[in-house]
């Protein structure tokens, strides 16, 4: 299944004003449970910082986690950057609606985009399985850190990542080019780039896989067959999210032997 132009239809509907953009974000922080991850990390990240740090949204796609940064400190310098220019101006345009002058976005191609040793944080969500030479862009991050500086990263595991569940299945989401990485894989990677220290856990263990499934996949599945069941959206969440919220809980708060996501830090 194509995935983009469901974000493009989402995008349209919550562009239409600054409220409902923010009610976008919102909903957004509560569905995805990626999201309740990297907040989880953020919020441990946070104890750590100096009080002035500039952050690199590398992959910022509707920009929902430069909005969650950029509340948390107007101090912060974030650059938010994306390989798609309607997302770029979109971006651009509600954050200038907001007057949240501490965030600006560009739009860069990843394998080529690099500011030498200018960034506290880099953050790269749901973005890796989308880029081919992904050594690449660990090695421009890297270079785009300061010494010191950490990468946050969240992506498929190849334990069922983009929901493939066997040998000779495709991924769920088509614009997928790796159905997920396995651990020491990007471990690897990540250290031939140069970083120093990779960390890297599971997550969308089995709470988390329920989850993504009442809350994410069967929606999509039929968003894709019909716009028609936008109507529907609010009636099926009322059922199913108090479910998929529980299992999000769980899932954060566990450790998992194995999961369809991983969770990974790299520090330079």
């Amino acid at each position: 299944m194509q995935y983009d132009p469901i974000k493009r239809t989402l995008g349209s509907v919550f562009n239409r004003s600054p409220l409902l953009r923010k009610l976008f974000y919102n909903l957004l922080d509560l569905l995805l449970l990626r999201a309740w991850h990297i907040h989880k990390e953020i919020r441990a990240w946070l104890k750590t910082i100096p009080t002035h740090v500039s952050i690199l949204d590398a992959g910022a796609g509707y920009g929902q986690y430069s909005y969650y940064l950029s509340g948390i400190n107007p101090d912060f310098k974030i650059l938010a950057v994306d390989v798609k220019q309607e997302q770029v101006e979109d971006c651009n345009a509600f954050y200038q609606q907001l007057n949240r002058k501490n965030v600006k976005f560009e739009m860069a191609d990843l394998t080529k985009f690099k500011q030498e040793n200018t960034f506290d944080l880099a953050l790269s969500v749901d973005v890796m399985e989308h880029i081919v030479e992904d050594v690449l862009v660990f090695q421009n991050i890297y270079a785009s850190l300061k010494p010191g500086g950490m990468l946050l990263i969240s992506t498929p595991s190849d334990q069922g990542g983009s929901d493939v569940q066997g040998d000779g299945e495709t991924s769920f989401i088509e614009e997928h080019v790796r159905d997920g990485y396995n651990i020491k894989e990007i471990e690897t990677k990540l250290k031939t780039a140069g970083f120093s220290k990779v960390v890297a856990r599971y997550s969308y263990g089995t709470p988390g896989k329920i989850s993504w499934r009442l809350s994410m996949k069967y929606p999509i599945v039929m968003l894709g067959l019909s716009k028609l069941f936008f109507i529907l959206l609010p009636f099926y969440y009322l059922i199913t999210y108090p479910i998929a919220f529980v299992l999000n809980y769980f899932d954060v708060g566990m450790s998992h032997p194995t999961g369809t996501g991983l969770i990974v830090k790299a520090w330079k």
